[in-house]
């Protein structure tokens, strides 16, 4: 059979814009070759795919500023990419487009222990800013699931949280500033080593903003002293929702963990096939951890374990080991990849009101009978951050569709009772068509402002966050 023929225009732009890019760039920083950009048609949802045009892989801010001038003057799109680990499509491609990977700029840039930051390149992993500090005994508070993967640059961009998000926060509550590329290759800087800056919180603008409005090659983190120790309590409860009522009333006593771990019985035999972590054998399952002194410790797990006895736990066991308490956060890490080796799914992250836990877990299972489709929770308890894990074939036709549907079903609750729909992977192209459900188009329209602002040409992660309806008019043609 006729192979088809290249359209010798598309391709002559395409090699403009290598020749052009190679100028600024190492040749081995400009990856062009159809199998090669390959690599980077996807990110963590990989349910949709689109190699891109061209692939760069700068190494410091003034490299990203002349590609990012060619690619304004050329008026090509740019997709920003971390670590690809974007469970909403944040970081997938246009065909048209640029990946900017800025996962070569992994260096420290400087630590201050007596002021307590740490100024790195944003295509630093989220676990080794830890591990650059631990020896110092401090630490970086967020801890996303992806920590050993994901990069700083993907945080800032989707505001990211983790387990212990409940006490220390997400990503804008331990970000300090960050150097910035704006799209037509200006480099900015936007707060600094300090608590607070005068003047609009444009960091607050930043973070969260999904690349919408430039690309973060430098970020400036707080860390903190280590706790004196931590200790978790694993419990195990007949049901979902008398899980989720647990969690409730340790919220409403006013007790702080460090952290409030949610996983039903589906994630936790995942969990135990693969991890061994030791879970008890129960419809659902809770990790509690404090941290202070052995003191401050022994009197929050018996406020805890008190209020845990009156929803009649089936097995409730406190770590007596530093090992034990390894295990049972292995396994929680461990969640999204045991899940992946026995089923295809789509995981959710939608925000609600912790009192509403019991509601929308009977919600999420009603609305599993009716599509026909299982489900499996796993997901930040204590301040209502939900992820549920739709499973479904990727290789039967209609099941995909069919898990959109319910997907968009769940977040739509999530908002009718008080939440939002995203609490840390963002909106990317998983949620751009569900925006007017949480926002009036007046809404949408004064961040859509914002974005004319930093990015008139509209040429920065195109056709993400915005519903197309919405965004199309403003994007130059």
């Amino acid at each position: 059979m006729e192979m088809p023929k290249p359209n010798m225009q598309v391709l002559n732009r395409k090699m403009h814009i290598v020749r052009r890019l190679q100028q600024v760039l190492p040749d081995s920083a400009v990856i062009f070759e159809e199998q090669e950009v390959r690599v980077y048609e996807c990110d963590a949802l990989t349910a949709y795919r689109c190699p891109p045009m061209i692939a760069v892989l700068p190494r410091t801010t003034q490299e990203v500023s002349a590609v990012l001038k060619i690619c304004h003057a050329e008026n090509v799109p740019v997709v920003p990419r971390g670590a690809g680990t974007s469970l909403a499509g944040g970081a997938l491609p246009t065909e048209d487009c640029v990946i900017l990977g800025v996962a070569r700029m992994n260096a420290v840039l400087e630590t201050n222990y007596d002021d307590r930051y740490i100024r790195v390149q944003s295509g630093r992993t989220n676990l080794s800013v830890t591990g650059a500090v631990e020896e110092h005994d401090f630490f970086y508070a967020p801890d996303p699931s992806s920590q050993l993967a994901c990069a700083i640059a993907g945080n800032v961009a989707m505001n990211s949280g983790g387990a212990h998000c409940l006490k220390y926060g997400v990503t804008t509550n331990n970000l300090l500033g960050v150097t910035m590329v704006m799209m037509n290759g200006d480099i900015v800087e936007i707060g600094g080593a300090y608590l607070d800056s005068t003047g609009l919180d444009l960091l607050g603008v930043i973070c969260g903003s999904e690349g919408q409005l430039g690309v973060v090659t430098e970020a400036t983190l707080r860390i903190l002293r280590k706790p004196e120790g931590a200790r978790p309590v694993l419990m195990g409860f007949d049901s979902n929702e008398v899980a989720g009522a647990c969690v409730s009333d340790i919220i409403k006593a006013g007790v702080l963990p460090v952290a409030i771990e949610f996983m039903d019985k589906p994630c936790v035999e995942a969990v135990e096939d693969f991890a061994k972590a030791g879970y008890p054998k129960a419809e659902a399952v809770l990790i509690v951890e404090v941290e202070g002194s052995d003191t401050e410790i022994d009197d929050q797990l018996a406020k805890i374990k008190k209020i845990a006895m009156k929803h009649n736990p089936v097995e409730l066991r406190e770590s007596k080991s530093e090992e034990e308490s390894a295990a049972i956060w292995a396994g929680r890490k461990a969640a999204f990849g045991a899940m992946g080796r026995i089923s295809d799914y789509m995981c959710l992250d939608g925000t609600i009101p912790v009192n509403e836990l019991p509601k929308v877990l009977r919600r999420i299972g009603e609305l599993s009978q009716k599509f026909g489709l299982k489900v499996a929770n796993v997901f930040h308890a204590g301040d209502g951050n939900m992820h549920p894990l739709i499973l479904f074939d990727a290789n039967k036709p209609g099941d995909l569709e069919l898990c959109e549907a319910f997907g968009a079903e769940i977040l739509k609750f999530c908002v009718e009772v008080g939440g939002c729909l995203t609490g840390e992977h963002g909106v990317g192209v998983e949620k751009r068509d569900l925006m007017l459900t949480q926002y009036n188009q007046g809404d949408l329209d004064a961040q859509m402002n914002i974005k004319d602002v930093f990015d008139p040409k509209w040429l920065l992660n195109a056709a993400k966050v915005f519903p197309l309806a919405s965004s199309d008019e403003r994007r130059a043609v």
